[in-house]
């Protein structure tokens, strides 16, 4: 087929042929202010924000009790006589939070198998900040609680925000070297490792053989999968579900089972980009040298069918689940949360002991323990020379990371669902884990304005780049 012959991509349609113009040129332009809000980094904390934002202010209102009400709503499923009914917040924070967790494990899988955690000289000062920034609040919350009642609260402030706290150095703009930004992530990543051990261990309940049993048949079955190399994602969703209610029946948080299923999510792509390359321009090839209106639209399916696999396997399964997974998890499944758990009644007179208690120690762990804890166990490992400070990063950088790791939201809430049954001690801690987020995101964000500099961030940049670049040459 000659090239005049061949439609050059000048000449492509710009539009489906069933589409009508007007309309469509109006969507694009009704669309183009959301990709752009989309592809903002904070976008997924703003979210979060106004979610919250927007709990609050109706649960405050004449209309609160339709808030209550909403959350309450009964949710189920019956096939013959099996029926299994629960509340729509436990929709949320049971089923939803799921995949939330799930998202959470293969980002913990693929930072330890070739990330930041990959080796111990990188991964030492993120884990000992980590591990600092968890010991620290929840001793202090304990030093606060003086009551039984309020001591299954210390797993609280012990949490991160991963959404808000990289928001909130994305508003810092340049003063915020790239090597802070991957050690936040890696920070957060053995922060949720950690939060999630926590859940596993001490809040949930007794554990029932029966329900560890299934799991671990459908877990046995997930491996068995991998070795006889089903590669479709679909086909893992039955046995994942199948975990899950092993794991829920087994006395254990339902959560767990996403995490768990995310850690054994390969993280080794079959053909890589090379492979992905090689594939694609073997189709290609044999769609070019085809001549014109031969293909069948069989071969031409076949083809298409080629250049997919292809395409799906240039990245790992969890490569790919992540980038699939993470705009619903950031901008549906954590806002949605927030929505069902930020809506605290705010009324002072209504607080006792106790409650205060809560509030207080939960504010205190985060705003206090945490940045205490993260820049201690930072000082301590540089100290003993047991890890390295990035390159271009201080101690004042080490001090907006402390800092900014106190906005607990999104896993402190959820703990917080876990430790306390008493709905006045509930609301207190959310309370507080709201009021300390805040007080975080506003500390980090003036102490970043006022200790790092514009050209100073620029300059570590740039220095770590030519760090990196010599350590790969």
């Amino acid at each position: 087929m000659s090239d005049a012959h061949r439609k050059q991509p000048s000449e492509l349609p710009s539009s489906p042929p069933e589409a009508w113009e007007p309309l469509l040129r109006f969507a694009r332009l009704a669309g183009r202010p959301l990709e752009r809000f989309l592809r903002i980094e904070a976008a997924s904390g703003i979210l979060l924000l106004v979610a919250a934002a927007i709990a609050l202010i109706w649960a405050n209102s004449r209309w609160a009790e339709t808030y209550a009400q909403l959350w309450h709503t009964p949710v189920g499923i019956g096939i013959g006589t099996f029926t299994f009914e629960r509340s729509l917040e436990w929709v949320v924070n049971d089923g939803l939070m799921v995949i939330f967790f799930f998202v959470v494990g293969m980002e913990i899988r693929r930072e330890i198998h070739h990330g930041e955690l990959s080796e111990w000289r990188r991964a030492s000062l993120p884990v000992a900040a980590a591990l600092g920034g968890m010991v620290a609040p929840a001793a202090l919350y304990l030093v606060f609680a003086d009551g039984p009642a309020v001591r299954s609260g210390w797993g609280v402030p012990m949490a991160t925000d991963i959404a808000f706290a990289v928001g909130i150095l994305t508003l810092l703009g340049k003063r915020v070297p790239a090597a802070l930004r991957v050690l936040l992530l890696a920070l957060a990543v053995i922060d949720d490792l950690g939060a999630i051990i926590v859940i596993a261990i001490f809040y949930s309940s007794g554990v029932a053989l029966s329900g560890l049993l299934v799991a671990a048949v459908a877990f046995v079955g997930i491996f068995a999968m991998q070795r006889f190399g089903v590669r479709s994602k679909v086909a893992y969703i039955a046995p994942a579900m199948v975990a899950w209610a092993g794991i829920y029946a087994a006395g254990i948080h339902p959560t767990i089972a996403g995490v768990l299923v995310g850690l054994i999510t390969p993280v080794r792509a079959w053909l890589g980009p090379d492979g992905f390359v090689a594939g694609v321009r073997k189709e290609l090839d044999h769609l070019a040298a085809a001549p014109r209106n031969t293909l069948s639209s069989h071969e031409l399916a076949e083809t298409l069918r080629s250049v997919d696999a292809a395409r799906r396997e240039a990245m790992s399964p969890a490569e790919s689940l992540i980038e699939a997974l993470h705009p619903w998890v950031a901008f549906g499944i954590m806002p949605v949360f927030a929505l069902a758990n930020a809506g605290v009644h705010i009324s002072g007179g209504s607080l006792d002991s106790a409650s205060w208690t809560v509030l207080v120690a939960v504010a205190a762990g985060l705003v206090i323990g945490k940045p205490a804890g993260v820049m201690l166990a930072c000082w301590l490992t540089l100290r003993l020379r047991v890890g390295r400070l990035p390159a271009g990063l201080t101690l004042r950088h080490l001090l907006v990371l402390g800092v900014v790791a106190g906005v607990g939201f999104t896993m402190a809430l959820f703990i917080a669902q876990l430790a306390f049954t008493d709905v006045q001690l509930l609301s207190a801690a959310k309370l507080g884990v709201l009021v300390a987020s805040a007080t975080a995101a506003i500390l980090a964000l003036a102490l970043g304005r006022l200790l790092l500099s514009r050209t100073e961030g620029a300059g570590a940049a740039t220095t770590a780049d030519e760090a990196e670049s010599s350590t790969e040459a």
